[in-house]
């Protein structure tokens, strides 16, 4: 799974594959515990698609704070530079 693939997807695809991964990962972690694990490095595959998926949700989601922020955030800490620069003269 790629994070280019995965970006096309809608949060509710994300969020339902999120789950499925983490069902998975769980039963996974039984077969470890009981040597009938076919394929060890299956668990490592399913815990870097969780994280690049959580990554995902969280770029969209600081991207939404900032949309919703505007640019007021940015123009203020300028003046702040601006007027320490002027105190230091």
């Amino acid at each position: 799974m790629k994070a280019s693939e995965i970006r096309d997807w809608d949060d509710v695809e994300i969020r339902a594959r999120l789950e499925e991964l983490r069902e998975e990962r769980f039963r996974l972690r039984f077969r470890k515990g009981t040597m009938q694990l076919e394929n060890p490095k299956m668990v490592k595959h399913i815990r870097r698609d969780v994280a690049r998926l959580n990554t995902i949700l969280r770029e969209r989601q600081l991207s939404e704070t900032l949309e919703t922020s505007g640019t007021e955030t940015s123009h203020g800490s300028e003046t702040e530079t601006s007027e320490s620069a002027e105190q230091a003269e």
